[in-house]
């Protein structure tokens, strides 16, 4: 019998199965498709998740595969700075004072390489989970007509949840007024725009976005009523001009599950909690999800934890999101998301303010880093 089955190879569960496999835990990885996603999608990887995957050797080969964002900023829509801030602020706060764009496709091979490392580590593609069935000691999981058993499962399978559908969890969610709509382009907004920081905020009650740069191509976010058209110009820039790669429109959404834990089921990332992209918090937030979960199994299996600690897991991290998560995600975007755009100019005038006082940028960023939900290591007493 597996000690745990993981449902999801995306960056949640294998981080997951990759931190109980370090610590000597049999692990059984399920995954519905037949290869890792090469679908776009999260590439932020913030100061306090880098932190977390160095102790999984990780952060280095990331971080060399990734844009280092040293500094902040936010323009108006015709491209005057408004403030800036340097990530440096973050010195002695974090092993990684600075934010990293990397797709999360590079993540998730770096993680399943380092996983079939270990021997007591099994990754299985092409194995949806269809269903689930508990009893006092172990959980059952079913894929086809094969069975597999553990101690738990970890349900990482994403928004859609297989998981959750076979235990007939219920998930509510509630809609923003907003879609975002992602255009990738190949144009050089570092030469088109002097000065733009590899993170650069528009924030304009005509029309905001987000400018993201990544190794290869820069990213334009942009959040739009429904049925509303993509703006013409931004940050002094005609859209029309730029070299454009790919689009992507999805609803935003958020949602948490009023518990985290099932008897032996245990979720993780999308599949316990969606929210707002803004800030790229939901994704790093799994992670940590999955680093804490993976700890405190690990801790019950090694005997030095009840099971009453996963309970405790459960809250905490659910906790998090309720509190923290949420919060500063929608934070991030008030009079954009919230489509009340006469809320942005007090919105700019506090960042403005922030950004000319250190202490104040320093705790500003230390937030939008996570380094205030960090998960910390577990000691014994």
């Amino acid at each position: 019998m597996n000690g745990v089955i993981v449902a999801g190879a995306g960056p949640v569960g294998l981080t997951a199965a990759l931190t109980l496999a370090r610590a000597g835990v049999r692990v059984l990885v399920m995954e519905r498709e037949y290869a890792l996603s090469t679908r776009s999608r999260a590439s932020t990887i913030h100061p306090a998740t880098l932190d977390l995957l160095e102790e999984l050797d990780l952060a280095d080969e990331l971080i060399a595969r990734g844009t280092v964002v040293d500094r902040v900023q936010w323009r108006d829509l015709a491209g005057a700075i408004l403030a800036e801030m340097s990530m440096s602020g973050l010195a002695g706060m974090t092993r990684h004072p600075f934010r990293l764009h990397a797709e999360q496709t590079v993540l998730t091979p770096l993680l399943l390489d380092e996983l079939r490392a270990h021997p007591g580590a099994e990754v299985r593609f092409g194995a949806p989970v269809e269903d689930v069935a508990m009893t006092g000691t172990a959980v059952r999981v079913r894929s086809g007509d094969r069975w597999e058993r553990a101690r738990y499962l970890v349900a990482a399978d994403g928004a859609h949840s297989s998981v959750r559908a076979a235990l007939g969890v219920p998930f509510p969610q509630a809609g923003y007024p907003t879609r975002a709509l992602r255009i990738f382009t190949g144009s050089p907004l570092e030469e088109l725009l002097p000065g733009v920081a590899p993170l650069t905020y528009v924030r304009d009650p005509a029309q905001s976005c987000s400018l993201l740069r990544l190794p290869d191509h820069w990213r334009v976010v942009l959040r739009l009523g429904p049925g509303t058209p993509a703006p013409e110009w931004v940050a002094g820039l005609n859209l029309a001009d730029l070299e454009v790669l790919g689009t992507h429109r999805y609803d935003l959404v958020r949602g948490v599950l009023a518990s985290f834990r099932h008897g032996r089921v245990l979720f993780a990332g999308d599949a316990a909690h969606v929210t707002s992209t803004a800030g790229g918090l939901n994704m790093n937030a799994g992670i940590h999800d999955a680093i804490d979960l993976g700890r405190t199994l690990a801790e019950v299996f090694g005997g030095h934890a009840p099971p009453a600690a996963l309970e405790t897991w459960a809250r905490r991290r659910r906790a998090v999101l309720v509190d923290h998560v949420i919060p500063a995600s929608e934070a991030r975007v008030a009079g954009v998301q919230d489509a009340r755009a006469a809320r942005l100019p007090a919105a700019v005038a506090a960042l403005r303010a922030i950004a000319a006082d250190g202490e104040a940028t320093r705790a500003y960023l230390a937030k939008a880093s996570m380094l205030d939900t960090v998960p910390l290591p577990v000691r014994h007493t």
